[in-house]
C-alpha cells in the first residue's frame, strides 16, 4: 500500500508540474521573441512590428518543436522573430544589442519567479494543512509554480547565450570580432547552426553531460545567487 502511495504521489507530482510549465514556457518564449522585436523597433527596424511581432500573443511567437523541449529538457526556443539589419544605424552594435534583449527580459523573469518563490515559502512556513486537502494542493501547486516559473526564465536565458549559432550569445559574442572576421563568421551562420543541432541530435552523450549537465549546474548558482538576496529580505 505505501508503494502505491508513494507511486500516485510522484505521477501527481509530474502531472502537476508538467501542466504548470505549460503556461510558464508560454510566457518564457514569447517575452523572449518579442523582447528582441521591441528593441530592433527602437533601433530603427520596423519589420517585427509590420509582421505582427510586437505581440504577447503566444501563436505569435511559438515553435511547437522548441516549447516541448522546453517542457521536456528545461531549455528551448521560439520562432525568430525577423531583423533586417539595414535599418540599423551600426549593424553590428545593433544585432548585439537586439540579441541581448531576449536573455535579459528572462533574467528579469527569473528574478521576478525568485521573489515570487521566496515569498511564498515565507508565507507559508509554519503554516499547516490537512493532508491532501484541497488548499494542500492549491498552495502546492503555487509553490511549484514560482518555482518554475524562475527556473524555465533563468535556463532559457542562459541556454541562449551559449555563443553558437542559431542561439543569440553567437551574436553577441561575434560583436566582439573585428569586422573582416564578423562579416565571414556571419556568413557561415547557418552552416554552424545545422553543425551544432546535427551533434546535439547525433551524440545524446555530449547533449546530457555537456548541455543540459552544464547548462543546469549554471541555473542552479544565478537561482541560487537571485534567492540569497531575497534570503536577505525575508
Amino acid at each position: 500500500m505505501e508503494g502505491n502511495f508513494e507511486l500516485r504521489r510522484t505521477m501527481i507530482d509530474y502531472l502537476i508540474e508538467i501542466l504548470i510549465s505549460v503556461p510558464i514556457v508560454l510566457i518564457a518564449l514569447t517575452f523572449h521573441e518579442c523582447a528582441h522585436g521591441f528593441i530592433a523597433y527602437k533601433l530603427g527596424d520596423n519589420t517585427a512590428k509590420d509582421l505582427g511581432r510586437l505581440t504577447l500573443n503566444p501563436i505569435k511567437h511559438i515553435d511547437p518543436i522548441g516549447a516541448i523541449c522546453m517542457l521536456l529538457f528545461k531549455f528551448g526556443w521560439a520562432k525568430p522573430v525577423p531583423i533586417d539589419s539595414r535599418y540599423f544605424k551600426k549593424p553590428k552594435r545593433d544585432i548585439a544589442l537586439s540579441a541581448l534583449a531576449g536573455p535579459v527580459s528572462n533574467l528579469m523573469l527569473g528574478f521576478f519567479g525568485c521573489f515570487l518563490f521566496s515569498l511564498s515559502e515565507h508565507l507559508l512556513n509554519g503554516v499547516v494543512f490537512e493532508s491532501e486537502s484541497f488548499v494542500y494542493w492549491l498552495c502546492y501547486a503555487w509553490i511549484v509554480f514560482a518555482f518554475n516559473f524562475a527556473w524555465l526564465n533563468i535556463s532559457l536565458a542562459l541556454f541562449n547565450l551559449i555563443p553558437l549559432p542559431p542561439l543569440d550569445g553567437s551574436r553577441i559574442f561575434f560583436a566582439f570580432l573585428p569586422d573582416k572576421a564578423y562579416y565571414k563568421v556571419m556568413r557561415y551562420e547557418r552552416e554552424i547552426a545545422i553543425a551544432f543541432f546535427i551533434i546535439l541530435f547525433v551524440d545524446s552523450r555530449f547533449l546530457n553531460s555537456t548541455i543540459i549537465g552544464g547548462l543546469s549546474s549554471v541555473v542552479n548558482v544565478v537561482f541560487d545567487g537571485m534567492m540569497s538576496l531575497f534570503s536577505l529580505i525575508f
